[in-house]
């Protein structure tokens, strides 16, 4: 595609959309080229509804250094991912002022997100070269105090997502690769001091933007003009401007649950060096012996790490499926095993028939997934066929294939879980309920000898991360898709009327982790509205839902409630739980919000539902 003509053609129209802007935010664009989309994409914003308060994040940037030219980049990339970014930029060197005391124009914008961007020269301000080693940890422990109480008192305030920026390690040096010998090297200090901003970060909950890290990627130059920093302070350079703005966003949409989920790899010539179906297990290559083969050997071992963290692996390749097997079981090189893959389609259907069919099995969106294959054809296709499925241009060079996975960022995270942990696990058991299902006709049957256990409690604070995180990563079995940061979750867990649930499913053949959540909240009229109802997608179709409906009523009944009154927001995601009220026994209510269905189920009707599980309370 002609990028440029495709943008100028859209210009000529005043009628573009987003949705047509999106298109070409995928692709690696240089400051002119995001300049010249982020302006499209503000004069397809001027139209009712699309205020900044209506935004899906709304950015407050607080920074000791000039950070206008900023934005373009930021709203590009919240673009790529078909979100609306509003930018507040804060007074120039004002930013303390704008944390130590309350900002009108802060509060009127509204952010659910603020960065915090401090320069090297700021931080390091009172630092000298005769300075000791003593001197110099008391000058980081008072930046240190000072961050910590600005972002306590941001937390406090605003009650949203903190993201703090590490700065750019511009210092020349003074003693060369000995720096760390000179107590009052600015280069070594700033080294020191962002290792402890990271440590400090971690206590409070705060997301990290490591600029350090990505400098030491790209070196200074790709981000730093010294010459721009004199003249304008300056600090990052326009020509990294959407680096910038998609490294940021990242953390961003992180924090929202819409980082890629799911992996899926071709076979031939991606996971190993030439046809299996040609050459059989031993005529491909793969591991020592040939650079090619130790290339493709070090690719799995970092999907094998991806594995390991959550991510959930997936094939789709054209090929037998018992000789693509084999490669997983026999060859003793494969660090991928066969169980370390979630969903194995090797058929020679087409390849966007086969993401669909993954996407079905494991109960997640196409936009969750990543496709990898060697082929430009086949990435064409999907590409084509399947936009939403995020398919990056790969390298020829194997020995490139990590990397281009890693800078990509697709499986940006903000936080690590028990639950991320044991996922492999997790897809593995469901393989073997699969084989269950399938020697059974009758569904109830089938469930029953799942011998499920459903344990459910009030919200357990030890629990926090994975709540969250499930909150914000759930959108198909989601009745109305609404969000909550860990210190909004410790609010409504503080509320006397909220009634907040937790479920966990166990089996016969292992622990699901926490699969389910309810929040519902019990008004003056003693009806108890329910703000949140969801459920894990690796749970769908077990039924788990009428057994949470018994646990709600029953709480909600205890609470003095006398009817529940519950919500459907539709999404683009969430159409397979538009019936749900309905099918659990509750009444539509009459003359419903533009764009939402309520319900109700007065509780003094109410029978408990038959489930086909073990449920009791847990701790009790």
């Amino acid at each position: 595609m002609d990028w440029q003509a495709r943008l100028a053609s859209l210009q000529k129209s005043d009628a573009h959309s987003l949705v047509e802007l999106r298109v070409l935010a995928p692709y690696q664009l240089d400051g002119t080229q995001t300049g010249h989309l982020d302006r499209a994409l503000s004069r397809a914003l001027l139209h009712p509804g699309c205020s900044a308060a209506s935004a899906d994040v709304r950015l407050a940037v607080l920074a000791s250094s000039t950070t206008a030219h900023l934005g373009a980049g930021i709203r590009v990339a919240g673009l790529r991912r078909g979100l609306h970014v509003a930018v507040h930029e804060g007074t120039y060197g004002q930013f303390w002022q704008s944390i130590l005391e309350p900002d009108a124009a802060i509060a009127d914008f509204s952010p659910n997100a603020i960065l915090l961007a401090l320069d090297a020269e700021h931080l390091a301000a009172g630092l000298r070269v005769a300075s000791t080693a003593d001197q110099r940890q008391h000058l980081i422990q008072a930046s240190l105090d000072r961050l910590r109480s600005a972002w306590q008192t941001l937390r406090q305030r605003h009650a949203c997502q903190l993201v703090q920026q590490l700065p750019l390690p511009v210092f020349d040096n003074l003693m060369g690769n000995n720096e760390h010998s000179l107590p009052g090297s600015p280069v070594d200090y700033l080294s020191r001091l962002c290792m402890q901003i990271r440590d400090c970060a971690e206590q409070e909950r705060v997301d990290l933007l490591s600029l350090d890290r990505q400098v030491a990627r790209d070196g200074l130059a790709a981000w730093h003009d010294p010459r721009l920093w004199l003249h304008a302070r300056m600090e990052i350079s326009p020509t990294a401007v959407p680096l910038f703005g998609e490294l940021l966003m990242r953390v961003i949409a992180a924090r929202q649950g819409r980082s890629a989920r799911c992996l899926v790899l071709d076979l031939d010539n991606t996971l190993w060096g030439g046809e299996v179906g040609e050459a059989g297990p031993q005529g491909v290559t793969l591991g020592p012996g040939s650079a090619a083969g130790e290339a493709y050997q070090s690719f799995q071992r970092y999907l094998l790490a991806l594995h390991d963290r959550g991510v959930i692996l997936a094939v789709c390749s054209k090929n037998d499926q018992h000789v693509a097997e084999t490669m997983f079981h026999s060859h003793p090189s494969m660090f991928l095993k066969r169980h370390h893959i979630a969903s194995f389609k090797a058929n020679w259907q087409p390849k966007p028939d086969n993401l669909r069919d993954i996407a079905s099995e494991l109960n997640i969106g196409l936009d969750s997934m990543v496709f990898v294959d060697d082929s430009v054809f086949e990435r064409e296709l999907v590409r084509r066929s399947l936009p939403m499925v995020q398919t990056p241009e790969m390298p020829r060079e194997p020995a490139l294939y990590s990397r281009v996975l890693a800078d990509a960022g697709y499986f940006e995270s903000v936080a690590l879980t028990d639950d991320d942990l044991t996922r492999g696990a997790a897809y593995q058991a469901n393989r073997q309920r699969a084989e269950l299902r399938d020697h059974h006709q009758d569904l109830t049957a089938y469930l029953h000898e799942l011998d499920m256990r459903l344990g459910w409690q009030c919200f357990n604070p030890g629990d926090i991360d994975r709540l969250v995180q499930l909150i914000n990563k759930t959108n198909q079995f989601n009745l109305t898709t609404q969000r909550y940061d860990r210190d909004q979750l410790e609010d409504v867990m503080n509320q006397p009327g909220v009634l907040g649930l937790q479920f966990r499913l166990e089996d016969r053949f292992g622990d699901n982790g926490i699969i389910a959540i309810v929040i519902a909240s019990l008004q003056h009229d003693r009806s108890m509205h329910i703000d949140t109802f969801l459920l894990s997608c690796r749970v769908i179709g077990r039924r788990v839902e009428q057994a949470i409906l018994n646990v709600l009523a029953s709480g909600a009944l205890e609470r003095g409630a006398t009817r529940l009154v519950g919500r459907y927001r539709p999404s683009d995601r969430n159409a397979i739980v538009r019936e749900l009220y309905s099918e659990l026994g509750f009444s539509p209510l009459p003359s419903p919000p533009a764009g939402e269905l309520r319900f109700d189920l007065e509780l003094g009707q109410f029978t408990p539902l038959p489930v086909p599980a073990t449920v009791y309370e847990e701790g009790a």
